[in-house]
């Protein structure tokens, strides 16, 4: 193990610097070593190639891992630091710990299943190919986690205090105040909007010594568009050709919201009364926890109750086939929101050659990712060792981000007691933290950066 014995506190940036997913920040003091968020890199293969990799730190040498929200890119890579070694405790917020207990046993059973089916396809550059985990370390690794509640700080190790603060965005999801040997780190996590229809909004930056914040919309501004009315059209002309519609959408926060507002517009008569599918087991299971952390969110129970009823719930592997037999119209809520694997591609697969159909993209479609090649106009999608033609009409909604904008971001941090010594922009793609970097610089006259992947800040010298 590396001696940290007796040196100034370091922050190390093991994933999100220049990109949007792969959140992994390092905190070390006094021979104490703590891991922000411990996430998946998604899209590109360069990118997804360091899931591969070996862990840029022994895990080991870890002691404790803080954790934002459940979310892949956040979550996704514990079950892996557990199996090569880790120990220690995942300390989250209870809400969190609960989906982190559907996401990682669905994301290790995905990737069996996908490591088979390249096998049997034939489709694999690799002879055998392995999953990057297994379902049996997914369940192992949620042995490990620990929760604590928002608002009350808690020792993590000598000279560590930590602190849970709510972020919006989903269920459980977290901005997190660490005290380390004197200096006050915030990390934003993923921020939610000020008006969301689902989630409440995130409390706003009190004061922080080092600043690490998303950036994800950091280029660009919401349009302030009412996601029903949105929504509502495109239902109402692809049934009126009695069309498919599938949403592809990330099963926790993204698929509830879905099903909100479809049943609101059900109810309304403002679209017609076409099936609905909720095609995710996971999404299904998520649904029942939004019933249960009422205080997180403003949707009444009577709501909650109607988004859980509006669709036919699909669990089983043979009821997902079926659907690709059915006629339209009917609307197919299924995972992965950006096409990286799950049911949803054997959806696209299916119903994406005919015109009468629809794929409608709820949120942020990461570089690299089917769903990003789609928004961008592609007409063909490669899957299961294919080129599918893609034929469907595709909408890119715009009023489904559950991510603060660049204009929200810039609110948010407005409220700050004082300037941070520096800010570093992380999650973003290049062009968006860049974007952002310099509306700071300018609007706030804060200090703040992008840092490098793998770069390593002493904390009492952060410039």
């Amino acid at each position: 193990r590396e001696n940290t014995m007796n040196r100034n506190p370091t922050l190390k940036f093991l994933g999100a610097a220049g990109t949007v997913t792969g959140s992994r920040y390092l905190l070390e003091t006094d021979g104490h070593s703590v891991l922000v968020d411990c996430g998946l890199f998604q899209g590109y293969k360069q990118l997804r190639d360091r899931n591969r990799a070996v862990f840029p730190v022994p895990p080991e040498t870890i002691d404790t891992v803080l954790l934002t929200h459940a979310h892949l890119d956040h979550s996704g890579y514990i079950p892996a630091l557990v199996r090569d070694g880790f120990r220690g405790k995942v300390i989250c917020t209870p809400a969190t710990a609960e989906l982190c207990s559907l996401l990682l046993p669905d994301s290790g059973h995905l990737q069996e299943e996908e490591a088979r089916y390249a096998k049997r396809m034939g489709f694999s550059k690799h002879l055998n190919p392995e999953p990057l985990y297994t379902l049996e370390d997914a369940e192992a690794s949620l042995r490990h986690i620990a929760t604590r509640d928002f608002d009350t700080e808690f020792e993590v190790g000598r000279g560590i205090r930590a602190r849970f603060l709510h972020a919006g965005h989903l269920l459980g999801a977290a901005q997190i105040s660490v005290d380390i040997a004197g200096t006050h780190v915030h990390f934003s996590g993923d921020l939610g909007r000020a008006q969301d229809p689902l989630m409440r909004p995130p409390v706003p930056l009190h004061e922080a010594d080092i600043l690490v914040c998303e950036s994800t919309y950091g280029n660009r501004k919401h349009p302030r568009i009412d996601a029903e009315a949105e929504l509502a059209p495109v239902i109402r002309r692809v049934a009126k050709r009695g069309g498919v519609i599938v949403i592809p959408a990330f099963a926790v926060g993204r698929a509830q919201g879905l099903l909100l507002h479809i049943a609101r517009l059900e109810q309304r008569g403002d679209i017609p009364a076409v099936p609905v599918f909720l095609n995710s087991p996971m999404a299904i299971d998520a649904t029942d926890i939004y019933h249960r952390f009422h205080d997180e969110h403003h949707v009444s129970a009577e709501e909650c109750r109607a988004m859980y009823s509006i669709a036919t719930l699909v669990r089983s592997v043979e009821e997902s086939k079926a659907l690709n037999l059915r006629r339209g119209p009917m609307i197919i809520v299924s995972a992965s929101g950006m096409l990286t694997g799950g049911r949803v591609l054997h959806h696209i697969q299916a119903f994406g050659s005919d015109a009468r159909n629809a794929i409608l993209l709820s949120g942020f479609q990461a570089g690299g990712t089917r769903g990003a090649a789609l928004a961008a106009g592609a007409d063909h999608l490669r899957m299961f060792g294919q080129d599918v033609p893609i034929r469907a009409e595709v909408v890119q909604l715009e009023s489904f981000s559950g991510h603060a904008d660049a204009d929200e971001i810039i609110e948010w941090m407005r409220n700050a007691r004082r300037a941070p010594a520096m800010t570093y922009l992380t999650h973003g793609e290049p062009d968006s933290a860049d974007t952002l970097r310099g509306r700071i610089n300018r609007e706030l006259k804060w200090q703040a950066r992008v840092p490098e992947h793998l770069e390593r800040i002493d904390l009492e010298q952060p410039a």
